[in-house]
């Protein structure tokens, strides 16, 4: 009896689990973010069959890697605020499962669209470029808000246009800051662009994205609209707002 209790709290807990992963996929539009990843594979594999000159193919793959990363950090708010709150410690996990999962799918979908042709960089340059801007996302979409996370990625997409220009204009760009910029194999850019990555996982992790507004029938700050509405302990009317009480 005492197994079987054992095997139904095991069988609860599982589904609970399930039930709780789906609902922060959905929360955070994870599906409609593999698809527009998958979006992004596909457009680098049909844009690697065109005719580019050598500063045309250096900077394409960087267009959608730039996408990819905007997409990932994008994910990090939910319309709804943080729901996944409630389950304790593991917000954290669910957090950083998530961005680390949507990454590694970033990375391989356009890896795997540059498979047989001239990807510029090559593994190693999708590598770090996709790590370095998705940091940046993140590190937005914490302090910004998910809205807002395409700002940080689009703005340091133009700098490292700006560097990889001034290789055949000068004079040359050569901080390894402006990873996209370097050779795919050089160190000190790929340890910028892993600092990076680490600093906006952790703070993904551990903080997330701001909460969703302050609904306007709030009356008092962090309650929801049924305790707002509550009469206060020692009597009296209860807070009076513009919008008047939920439903009205």
């Amino acid at each position: 009896m005492i197994a079987s209790s054992a095997r139904l709290r095991a069988a609860v807990s599982h589904r609970a689990g399930l039930r709780l992963l789906r609902l922060y996929a959905t929360s955070r539009r994870l599906p409609l973010a593999l698809l527009i990843l998958l979006i992004c594979a596909a457009g680098t594999r049909v844009a690697l069959h065109l005719r580019w000159n050598t500063y045309g193919a250096l900077q394409m793959p960087l267009l959608f890697e730039t996408v990819a990363a905007t997409v990932v950090a994008a994910t990090v708010g939910s319309p709804f605020g943080d729901p996944e709150s409630a389950t304790g410690p593991r917000r954290h996990v669910l957090r950083l499962g998530g961005a680390s999962a949507l990454t590694a799918i970033a990375m391989g979908a356009l890896v795997i669209a540059g498979t047989g042709l001239h990807l510029a960089g090559g593994t190693a340059g999708v590598l770090r470029n996709v790590a370095g801007s998705t940091g940046i996302g993140l590190l937005c979409a914490a302090t910004l808000g998910a809205g807002l996370a395409w700002t940080g990625p689009t703005g340091y997409l133009v700098i490292a246009m700006y560097a990889q220009y001034t290789l055949w204009h000068g004079p040359a760009v050569t901080t390894p800051w402006t990873w996209p910029a370097r050779p795919p194999y050089d160190v000190g850019a790929a340890v910028c662009a892993g600092l990076v990555f680490t600093a906006g996982m952790a703070v993904t992790a551990v903080r997330g994205g701001p909460g969703s507004p302050r609904r306007p029938w709030h009356g008092r700050d962090r309650l929801t609209a049924a305790e707002a509405w509550r009469p206060p302990p020692g009597g009296g009317s209860p807070p009076r707002t513009r919008s008047g009480p939920p439903g009205r």
